[in-house]
């Protein structure tokens, strides 16, 4: 029966961006349930403990219950749909379940060994409920309609194999809602990334060998903080164009874009800071990037693909090196701190992590596009081949 299901299916629908993104956020799930990965060390605490222990425990808030639940719904929702994409329309919602469950209880043993974690049996049947709901979601969404729907907005607006474009541009908004350290400044690591170095090689033979990323300590000139605000939105803006060539369509882009960046900026800031401190964040300079961002933008709908992917590669590499050649401002670091330390630290190593690398995947995603052979291409070698 799940043959003749998948039999009927398109084979589009087998090049899903349901499987991409599983494996993204389950990577970011463990990422978030681990941090800060260390201080292991056996506690005395058996499985059984933990598993056994009364529900509720003694301390726990409505925050964590929603935390708990929300945080695997998208988890228990990408893998229900991949299943149900690939034919596996009855059983799909249990697969989810039995994944994101069991990903949950490995997360919630292995946080035995972590001091700064609390193993909980609430937390595991919270994560397993998230993730039911979350995998119900996707027979309700095909009977009212929505997934087909989104089958037929994915066909007319983007071009073929573009799941990897599509995915990017979903993860955007999840990798601005960790504090960047300019608006829409994705990708400042080399600082974190010489304290791990210094960490590893420090008192061995390659301690000398050891680079100094942040030889620079001033900030960022007024022009600099610009262009990456401009950048920072012009970067989604061109991947978009990437795999889209309708330019009444990239213009609805460019706009859905900006108001989704300046949104969730304004999130960001709110639980960070306060909520009346939501738009501190908009100052001269951000004002002025976006508008010069929006500008370029739509002044730019009607170039060729190559050119976007070109401007794309560039434009990352510019931004990343501008941010991290200055150190984190001091509200970045004070909302660092909060995210450490404060309730956000269920979210602290998914939002991290993903502003972290989401340039350098974008970097990847334009490398592996540059060296990509067309599908028209290779359809007229195969013809030209034939006819030898």
């Amino acid at each position: 029966m799940q043959d003749q299901l998948a039999a009927q299916q398109p084979a589009e629908n087998h090049r899903t961006i349901a499987w991409p993104l599983v494996l993204v956020y389950a990577v970011l799930i463990v990422f978030a349930s681990l941090f800060p990965f260390e201080g292991w060390r056996t506690q005395g605490i058996s499985p059984a403990e933990f598993l056994l222990a009364r529900i509720p425990p003694p301390y726990w808030t409505w925050f964590d219950v929603l935390v708990n639940v929300a945080g695997y719904a998208p988890l228990g929702f990408l893998l229900s749909l991949g299943f149900w994409r690939h034919g596996w329309r009855r059983s799909g919602w249990l697969w989810a379940l039995l994944l994101g469950g069991a990903l949950s209880l490995a997360m919630e043993f292995l946080q035995i060994f972590l001091p700064q974690r609390v193993s909980s049996n609430m937390d595991w049947m919270l994560n397993s409920m998230g993730t039911l709901a979350g995998a119900l979601l996707v027979p309700l969404f095909v009977w009212v309609g929505i997934l087909r729907r989104w089958s037929d907005v994915r066909d007319r607006w983007f071009m073929p194999d573009s799941r990897g474009a599509i995915v990017l541009l979903l993860l955007w908004p999840l990798a601005l809602l960790f504090p960047p350290p300019q608006p829409f400044g994705l990708g400042q690591v080399f600082d974190r990334l010489e304290s791990w170095l210094v960490d590893i090689l420090v008192n061995t033979a390659f301690e000398e060998w050891m680079p100094n990323f942040m030889q620079a300590n001033e900030p960022l000139s007024p022009i600099g903080q610009l262009v990456v605000v401009m950048l920072g939105l012009l970067i989604p803006c061109w991947l978009a164009f990437s795999v889209m060539t309708h330019l009444t369509r990239r213009m609805v882009m460019v706009g859905l874009i900006v108001v989704v960046g300046i949104a969730v900026s304004a999130l960001s800031s709110a639980l960070s800071y306060g909520p009346a401190f939501a738009w501190d964040w908009l100052d001269h300079t951000a004002r002025l990037g976006i508008a010069l961002a929006l500008a370029l933008a739509l002044l730019q709908v009607g170039l060729p693909r190559r050119y976007c992917v070109l401007l794309l590669l560039m434009g990352v590499m510019i931004d990343v090196n501008l941010l991290n050649q200055a150190p984190p401002s001091p509200y970045y670091a004070t909302a660092l701190q909060s995210w450490e330390q404060g309730r956000f630290i269920r979210f602290f190593g998914l939002g991290q992590w993903l502003g972290w690398l989401w340039p350098f995947a974008v970097i990847v995603y334009v490398l592996l596009l540059l060296g990509r052979v067309p599908r028209d291409v290779v359809a007229r070698r195969r013809r030209q081949s034939a006819g030898q």
